[in-house]
C-alpha cells in the first residue's frame, strides 16, 4: 500500500525521530522506577497462585507484606527468596500465606545471602518465562496445523455478557459465523482494581472479569473451534489499568494472542497516574514481546472525546509514540496493532474521503504493522439502518486501505448489548464487503495532488508540528495540558501513584533481566 499518498520521506523520518526524542525520557523514567503491579507480575512468574478466603490474591498479600517491612524500591524478589531460605519454606505461595498471617518478616539481605536470594529468584522466574515460551511455541504449532484466515483483514468481534459461561458459546457461534479474533470485553471498573480476581466469574457488568481461569476457559473453547473450523481462532483481552503487567503475564501463561495495550489509555480515560502507567506498560510490553502477543493500541478512544477531523494529527502522534515505546520494549512490527477509527461525523462534507485519507496515512506510515481499524461509535444514533450503512462504509475503507484487524461494527452500537442476531447481521455486512471489494485496494489510487493526498499530508505535517512542541516541553507536560483526547492528566496525580517507587541502588528484577537479555 506504500506510495499512494506521496508522503515526504524526510518528513516521515523527522516524525519518527521526534517521537523517539519525546518518548526517550519516559522510557528512562520507566527504567528507573517500579510499581506494585510489576513486582506482583514477577512473583506470578515465580509461581505465586491463588487467593485468600476474601478473594484477595496471595501475590497481593505477599507484596504488601514486603513493602511494609522494606519498602518497594529494592524490588520484592530478593527479600522474598531470602525469606524462603530463612523460613525453610520451599513454596512461594506458602510463604505468601505465612506473610499474610504476620508470621514472616522481610529484610534486604547483603553479601552472600543476597547472592543466594538473587540466584534463587532468577531460577524461579526463569521457570515462569519458560512456561510463556512453551505457550508461544504451542500457538505457532497450532497456526501451522489449522492455518490462518485466508484473507486480511482479520475479522475481530466482541463478546461481553459478564458471564464467562455465556461468553463461550457466543464466542464459538461468532467464530462459526466468520470471526477470526474474539475479544472478551472486561467488566466495567476492573481497570481500577489493584488486584486480579481469581477463578471463573459470572457477575461482570457490561463485560466479563479478566482472570487467569477465564483466560484458560476461553482459550480452550476457541481451540475446539479452531479444530472444528480448520483455522486458528485468536483470543484478545486487556493488559491495561492498574494491573497491566500482571494481565500481560497471565495472558502469556494462558496463550492469549492479542491484548489491548496502549501507552496512554489508562492515563487519559481512567485517570491512572502517568508514571504508574508508563512503568507498567513497558514491563507488560516486554512480556508481550516474549509471548508473541499482538498489542492493540487505543488511539480510537481519542476520537470519542475529541473531534476526529480537528484532532486527527493527535492520533498519528500517539501511533508514532506507541510504535517507539513498543520497539524499545522488544515488540516487532508484526505485533503492532496500532489503533485508529472511523469516527468523523457523517454529516461533515466529504467525510468518507477524509476517513480514507486518515486510514491510508496510517497504512503508509506503518506498512509492516497489522493496524487495528475501529468502527463508528460516537455518531451512531440508534437508527439501525443508517448504522448498518455506516458500518458498510467503514468496512469498505478497511478493504481499500489494507487494514490488518477490522473490528466488527454493530448497528445497535450504543443502544443495547448486541444480540447474537445483531452480530450475525454485522458479520454478513463484513463478509459481503470483503467478498465483493476485498481486492479493490489494488485498484484504488488517490488522484495525484487531490483531496485525499492533500489531507493526509496536512495531518502528517500537523503531527510533526505537535511533536516539535512536545519536544520543547515534555510528553508528561503535554499529557497534563490535555493534548490527547482533551483529557488533562498531571504526572503528580491520578490513581495508583502510591504504588510507584524509584529504584534503590540494589534494585533487582529477575524478569526484566531475563526479558531484556532475550531482546
Amino acid at each position: 500500500m506504500t506510495g499512494k499518498l506521496d508522503l515526504d520521506p524526510v518528513l516521515v523520518a523527522r516524525a519518527r525521530e521526534l517521537a523517539r526524542r519525546a518518548g526517550r525520557p519516559v522510557v528512562e523514567l520507566a527504567r528507573s522506577h517500579t510499581t506494585v503491579s510489576v513486582e506482583r507480575a514477577v512473583l506470578r512468574l515465580a509461581g505465586v497462585v491463588g487467593a485468600d478466603p476474601d478473594g484477595i490474591p496471595w501475590v497481593n498479600r505477599l507484596v504488601e507484606a514486603v513493602v511494609a517491612d522494606v519498602g518497594l524500591g529494592h524490588g520484592v524478589a530478593v527479600p522474598v527468596f531470602d525469606a524462603l531460605v530463612r523460613e525453610g519454606v520451599s513454596d512461594v505461595t506458602v510463604l505468601a500465606q505465612k506473610a499474610a498471617a504476620g508470621s514472616v518478616r522481610f529484610e534486604v539481605p547483603v553479601g552472600k545471602a543476597a547472592t543466594v536470594a538473587r540466584r534463587a529468584a532468577r531460577r524461579a522466574v526463569a521457570a515462569g518465562v519458560r512456561s510463556v515460551d512453551r505457550r508461544r511455541v504451542e500457538r505457532e504449532r497450532l497456526v501451522r496445523r489449522y492455518g490462518d484466515p485466508a484473507r486480511r483483514p482479520w475479522i475481530y468481534l466482541i463478546v461481553a455478557t459478564g458471564d464467562i459461561y455465556e461468553d463461550i458459546p457466543q464466542a464459538q457461534a461468532a467464530a462459526r459465523a466468520g470471526a477470526d479474533v474474539i475479544a472478551v470485553i472486561r467488566s466495567t471498573g476492573q481497570s481500577l482494581l489493584d488486584y486480579v480476581p481469581e477463578g471463573a466469574t459470572r457477575e461482570g457488568f457490561a463485560g466479563t472479569y479478566a482472570t487467569q481461569e477465564n483466560f484458560r476457559l476461553m482459550r480452550a473453547a476457541l481451540d475446539e473451534s479452531s479444530r472444528e473450523l480448520g483455522r486458528y481462532v485468536r483470543l484478545t483481552n486487556y493488559a491495561s489499568g492498574l494491573c497491566m503487567p500482571e494481565m500481560a503475564t497471565l495472558a502469556g501463561l494462558e496463550r492469549l494472542d492479542m491484548m489491548l495495550n496502549d501507552s496512554m489509555y489508562g492515563i487519559l480515560f481512567r485517570d491512572i497516574n502517568p508514571v504508574r502507567t508508563f512503568v507498567d506498560q513497558r514491563f507488560s510490553r516486554q512480556v508481550h514481546a516474549r509471548a508473541g502477543i499482538i498489542i492493540n493500541t487505543g488511539e480510537d478512544n481519542y476520537l470519542t472525546t475529541a473531534d476526529a477531523v480537528d484532532e486527527a494529527h493527535t492520533v498519528t502522534v500517539s501511533q508514532l509514540l506507541n510504535e517507539y515505546f513498543a520497539h524499545e520494549a522488544g515488540l516487532a512490527d508484526w505485533q503492532l496493532g496500532l489503533g485508529h477509527a472511523f469516527e468523523i461525523n457523517p454529516d461533515v462534507p466529504e467525510s468518507l474521503r477524509l476517513e480514507l485519507a486518515h486510514a491510508l496515512l496510517a497504512r503508509e506510515l506503518f506498512p509492516d504493522a497489522p493496524l487495528k481499524w475501529m468502527p463508528p461509535t460516537k455518531h451512531m444514533t440508534g437508527d439501525v439502518f443508517r448504522g448498518n450503512l455506516l458500518d458498510g462504509f467503514f468496512n469498505l475503507v478497511g478493504a481499500l486501505t489494507g487494514q490488518g484487524i477490522l473490528l466488527v461494527g454493530m448497528m445497535t452500537e450504543a443502544v443495547v448489548t448486541p444480540w447474537l442476531s445483531d452480530r450475525d447481521i454485522a458479520l454478513q455486512n463484513v463478509r459481503y464487503v470483503l467478498g465483493a471489494a476485498g481486492g479493490l485496494g489494488e485498484d484504488f489510487v488517490p488522484a495525484p495532488g487531490g483531496f485525499i493526498q492533500q489531507r493526509a499530508n496536512r495531518v502528517l505535517g500537523e503531527a510533526v508540528d505537535l511533536l516539535e512542541r512536545i519536544g520543547e516541553q515534555s510528553l508528561l507536560t503535554a499529557i497534563a495540558e490535555g493534548t490527547f483526547g482533551i483529557m488533562k492528566r498531571p504526572a503528580d496525580r491520578g490513581k495508583g501513584l502510591d504504588g510507584v517507587a524509584a529504584h534503590e541502588a540494589d534494585y533487582y528484577n529477575p524478569a526484566t533481566e531475563i526479558l531484556e537479555r532475550a531482546s
